[in-house]
C-alpha cells in the first residue's frame, strides 16, 4: 500500500457525521488544544484509564471519548484500523468525556464490562448499535443495557458495578482532565501528547504514522 495515498475504508456516513464539524473543530478546538498540550500532559494518562492495544507500545493515541457521540462512533473503526495498519506498535487509551444526556450512565456500563473481562465486546455493541440507544440526544438507557447483555454482560451484577463509587471517581477525574486540556468537543486526539490540530481520519492517521516512523517504526 502506498502510505502517502492512503484512503480509509469507511462509509459515506461516516464521512458526514464528522465533515460537518471538521470547520467548527479547527476553530474551537485545534487552537485551544495548542496551548494546552505543553501543560496538560499529565492529564492525558491515569491509571483507571482503559487501554486498547499493547500495554508497552511506544505510540499512545489518547481519546476523548463519548459513548453517545456519533462523530465518536465514526471514528471508533477508524481508530482500529489505524492500529492495525501498525500492529504491535501503537496502543489507545480512552478518556472519558460524558458531555451527551445519559453519557455517564453508558461510561458505568462500560465500566461494569470492563469487571467482567467484557470491556471490548461490550464497547464494539453499544458502538455499532449507537443509533438504537443515543440518537438525536434522547438517550434510552434501557436499549443500552440490553445491547450489553446482548453482548455478554451479566446485568445484574453489572447494575451493582455500575453504581459503585469507584465508576463515580472515573467520571469526576476524567472530567477535570477535559477542563485540563480545554476540551471543546468530541472525539479529541493526542498522539504521543501532541494534539491532532486539523480533524480528519486522513490526518490522524498521518500523525499517527508519524510518532511511529519517529520511535523506530
Amino acid at each position: 500500500m502506498n502510505r502517502r495515498h492512503f484512503v480509509l475504508g469507511v462509509t459515506a456516513t461516516a464521512f458526514v457525521v464528522y465533515g460537518g464539524g471538521a470547520f467548527a473543530y479547527k476553530e474551537t478546538v485545534a487552537s485551544a488544544a495548542r496551548e494546552a498540550a505543553a501543560k496538560a500532559s499529565a492529564a492525558l494518562f491515569r491509571d483507571h484509564a482503559p487501554i486498547i492495544g499493547p500495554a508497552d507500545a511506544k505510540v499512545t493515541i489518547t481519546e476523548f471519548f463519548d459513548p453517545s457521540c456519533e462523530a465518536c462512533r465514526g471514528f471508533y473503526p477508524i481508530v482500529k484500523q489505524i492500529m492495525e495498519l501498525h500492529p504491535g506498535k501503537v496502543r489507545l487509551v480512552l478518556r472519558y468525556a460524558a458531555l451527551h444526556p445519559g453519557s455517564d450512565e453508558a461510561v458505568g456500563i462500560i465500566e461494569a464490562a470492563r469487571r467482567q473481562d467484557k470491556f471490548l465486546p461490550v464497547l464494539d455493541a453499544l458502538m455499532e448499535k449507537q443509533p438504537e440507544w443515543a440518537k438525536d440526544g434522547a438517550p434510552n438507557l434501557a436499549r443500552a443495557w440490553e445491547i450489553a447483555g446482548e453482548a455478554g454482560l451479566e446485568l445484574t451484577q453489572a447494575r451493582a458495578d455500575a453504581a459503585l463509587p469507584t465508576v463515580a471517581a472515573i467520571l469526576a477525574q476524567d472530567a477535570k482532565d477535559v477542563e485540563a486540556v480545554n476540551l471543546r468537543g468530541t472525539p479529541t486526539f493526542f498522539v504521543n501528547g501532541k494534539p491532532l490540530t486539523d480533524f480528519g481520519p486522513q490526518q490522524l492517521y498521518e500523525l499517527v504514522t508519524s510518532e511511529v516512523m519517529a520511535t523506530g517504526g
